[in-house]
């Protein structure tokens, strides 16, 4: 039986101080559209693949929710059904849906990562924090002036466009790395990412830190760069090194860490909080991935600091959970956890640094993954003579976009939410095409009979030599629910999706309500 809530008791629930999962059901293009302020993103099709990481702890209150219109096809209510056979049991939908918010009198809001791009905002606001302009830094550049550009986001970011002469070094390991990247205390450096949000919070890091050198965060970042007509590289390899970084800063990292009151807590707590069966715990790796492929904690996940601040709905789903911090830099606190813990307190997160980190002995059982139902499996070549027997009705589940660029030639395209809908009536076999079995196995459940599944996904299908064709247009951009095209080409030659985007993110703060405004924790304004 699904449980409903309306609009004015959710509202009254994301403030009462209790743990919520407020998940967005729908796919990530809807979602990019037009979402609830602190909603985590969990497409329908991705449900069973992605619940488990996201929000652990079965007991803990869920709310679902779609866009409450004819189009959504109550993927609301079907999840909410997914999630009570899988053992939660605390599940209610949103009534009405997004629209019902909206009738409510509160805020939507398009774009990704809200809470931590408007904590970016904010943070600028209240630290004053140093800003240099694209045309400042060009021509400090051209001079020859001392500088060290650090571009605060991942290498796969950083390789798809940087300023030039910059060096990646994702705002988390900034305590740890800084040293070695600029030892000489009186270089200014200049923090740079996408946009603005991890070119602010990366400066404050090191002001935070307390750094004698001059630290400036690039306005706008990479697009206030093309912005300015200035021209970016593309396949940059220059990073932080492969050493262990400097503990220089290990003093500076314990006492920002007593600044904003982060717990520094041992093992036994931590398992002693793994059995609380009223709170939910997340035990979060903020290493560099190269360091959690070699060893990690049992039961921790990968969270990279720098995004774990940037993009913490990816990680963590429910609001008002423990999170534990770990790093491997040694002394009781480490640098990087501290100093991301530091961050998330005063976004408003209950988050902590493991004493000990890596070396601390902690074990947390692993999280045992709903078993995805088995399919039957057929092989491309016999795939292919049942096409051109017109046996099989094909269906390609794998991303819109990816479809477009080349598929096996016959096969249509679907997503989980309308699966149903587009093989009604469909009297032939369906066999299934998916990079992911599991996602196909979750999905087949949408359907009368069991499908196949193609073996081996479209690897497979290539690697036998079979025809395959490209459709630019097709599904079209409606129809690709999957895909955010909010401002999408951003990065990609267009200057107005690039201005629209800057003006979405700097006009975040103004949409906040009291209550949200309230939730961060950040210092009086300077």
């Amino acid at each position: 039986m699904t449980t409903f809530v309306n609009a004015t008791t959710l509202k009254s629930w994301l403030h009462d101080g209790r743990e919520i999962a407020l998940l967005d059901v729908r796919e990530h293009g809807q979602y990019g559209e037009s979402h609830l302020f602190y909603a985590t993103p969990l497409p329908y099709s991705r449900l069973e693949l992605e619940i488990e990481r996201l929000v652990p702890r079965r007991q803990v209150r869920v709310v679902v929710y779609d866009g409450g219109d004819a189009a959504g096809a109550g993927v609301a209510e079907r999840a909410a059904q997914r999630l009570q056979a899988l053992g939660y049991s605390r599940v209610a939908v949103l009534e009405g849906g997004t629209r019902a918010w909206s009738a409510a009198g509160h805020a939507l809001f398009a774009g990704v990562n809200l809470p931590s791009k408007t904590f970016g905002e904010l943070a600028e606001h209240a630290y004053g924090t140093p800003r240099i302009t694209a045309q400042q830094l060009a021509a400090r550049q051209a001079a020859g002036e001392p500088l060290v550009v650090l571009d605060g986001r991942p290498v796969p970011e950083f390789h798809k466009m940087n300023i030039p002469q910059a060096v990646c070094c994702p705002n988390g390991e900034l305590a740890l790395r800084v040293r070695s990247l600029v030892p000489d205390e009186h270089t200014p450096i200049v923090i740079n990412c996408a946009g603005r949000t991890r070119s602010i919070i990366g400066a404050q890091t090191l002001i935070n830190l307390g750094i004698p050198n001059p630290v400036y965060a690039l306005e706008n970042g990479t697009q206030g760069w093309y912005l300015a007509d200035l021209p970016l590289e593309h396949g940059g390899t220059r990073r932080y090194g492969d050493d262990s970084g400097s503990t220089a800063l290990r003093a500076q990292a314990e006492q920002l860490a007593r600044r904003f009151e982060v717990p520094c807590v041992d093992a036994a707590t931590v398992r002693q909080w793994s059995s609380d069966a009223d709170r939910t715990l997340f035990l979060c790796d903020v290493r560099t991935p190269e360091e959690f492929r070699a060893g990690t904690l049992p039961g921790a996940q990968h969270t990279p600091g720098g995004q774990l601040m940037q993009a913490g709905d990816q990680y963590v789903g429910v609001r008002g959970a423990r999170l534990v911090l770990f790093d491997s830099d040694g002394g009781d606190f480490g640098l990087r956890a501290p100093v991301v813990a530091s961050w998330l307190r005063q976004m408003g997160h209950d988050a902590c640094a493991l004493r000990g980190g890596l070396q601390s002995g902690l074990a947390l059982e692993e999280p045992v993954p709903a078993q995805a139902p088995a399919l039957a499996t057929i092989t491309a070549q016999e795939l292919d003579r049942r096409m051109r027997q017109g046996e099989v009705a094909v269906v390609d589940l794998r991303p819109g976009m990816q479809y477009r660029a080349g598929h096996a030639t016959g096969a249509r395209w679907s997503i989980r939410p309308r699966l149903a809908q587009d093989l009604a009536g469909e009297p032939r076999q369906v066999v299934l095409i998916a990079d992911e079995p599991a996602l196909a196995q979750w999905a087949a459940l949408e359907l009368p009979q069991p499908p196949l599944l193609l073996a081996g996904g479209m690897a497979a299908w290539r690697q036998a030599g079979l025809p395959v064709e490209s459709t630019p247009d097709s599904p079209g951009d409606a129809e690709c629910i999957d895909y955010l095209f909010f401002v999408h080409d951003r990065h990609d030659g267009n200057k107005e999706a690039a201005r629209q985007y800057l003006a979405w993110e700097t006009g975040l703060v103004a949409q906040l309500d009291a209550q949200e405004l309230a939730a961060f924790r950040l210092p009086g304004a300077a």
